[in-house]
Order: structure tokens, then C-alpha cells, then sequence
């Protein structure tokens, strides 16, 4: 594998982990240990394949192992910052305002929806970056849609609807 090759696609991963991870410094590093990762494992990139794609899978499972390695923090109301979240009807404050929507989106439905619009890899493609089926790939891709209109339009979360709980039969 030539390294101008896995070159070429810096600019696209950067995006994309920029993108997952909401702040420039955790994405040049998730981008590092994507690529040391890539160098590690060449041999295990089959040629002729799309490596565009395979680097992308790489920085999935990187990602989500830095997600699950992570301390959990206590949720945030959201009721409770909003005040501080509210931005201003210019460009670069909406440009702001759609990351911050981007980064409210559960993890999967964000990923979708940067893998097909960001990056513009087919349905297939991100099904097997993400390793999921293709119409799981559809199926977030609609909800994260539909989850990030309603964020940037200001719309409240839907009620969960409550369900009665299980009965115990003897």
C-alpha cells in the first residue's frame, strides 16, 4: 500500500472525526490512532478493495472503543444550559448551532448521517464501515434526519410514550 494513498484520505477522516467527536484536539488524535492502527494492520487491507471505506471502519471501532473506555458523566438537562446553547440568526452562529445539534444526535444515527451526507458514501458503504445492515443504515439515517430538523428548529424531543409494565403470570 503506498502511503500517498491513505494521504489522500486525511482531509475526509479529519472531517468525519471532527465531526464525531466535537472538539479539534480529540480529533487529530482519533485521526492518529486511526492511521497508526492503518499501518499496523496494512496487511489486512485487501487490494482492490475500497480503502476509503476500510479506513473509515477502522476509525469507527477506534472511536467506539474510546467511548465505551471512557468514564461516564453524569447527563446534562439540556433545560438547564439552554440559555447558554441559544445562538444568534448569523452564518457562522448557525453553523455553530448545527454542530451542537450534530453532537445531541445518539452516536449511531450521527455516525450515519456523516458517513452519507459528509462523506458521501453509499448505504452499502456505511453498512460495512459500521457493521450493520444496510436497511439498519436507512433506518437511522431517517431518524437522525428527522432528530436534526427538529433540533435546529427548536422543537422538544418527543414523549416517550409509557408503557404498562410486564405482568408476572403463574
Amino acid at each position: 500500500m503506498e502511503s500517498s494513498a491513505i494521504v489522500d484520505h486525511i482531509p475526509s477522516l479529519r472531517r468525519y472525526a471532527r465531526a464525531l467527536t466535537g472538539d479539534r484536539w480529540a480529533a487529530d488524535d482519533l485521526v492518529q490512532d486511526t492511521l497508526e492502527r492503518a499501518c499496523s494492520k496494512w496487511r489486512l487491507w485487501v487490494v482492490g478493495t475500497d480503502l476509503r471505506a476500510w479506513l473509515f471502519t477502522i476509525m469507527h471501532n477506534v472511536y467506539a472503543s474510546q467511548v465505551r473506555r471512557a468514564p461516564s458523566r453524569p447527563p446534562v438537562a439540556l433545560d438547564d444550559v439552554v440559555h447558554d446553547l441559544r445562538g444568534a440568526d448569523s452564518h457562522r452562529d448557525q453553523a455553530i448551532d448545527l454542530q451542537r445539534c450534530l453532537l445531541l444526535l445518539p452516536d449511531d444515527q450521527r455516525a450515519v448521517l456523516l458517513l452519507v451526507a459528509v462523506e458521501d458514501l453509499s448505504y452499502a458503504q456505511v453498512a460495512e464501515v459500521l457493521g450493520i445492515p444496510a436497511g439498519t443504515v436507512m433506518s437511522r439515517l431517517s431518524r437522525a434526519r428527522s432528530r436534526l430538523q427538529d433540533l435546529m428548529e427548536g422543537t422538544p424531543p418527543p414523549a416517550v410514550a409509557s408503557r404498562p409494565g410486564l405482568r408476572r403470570l403463574k
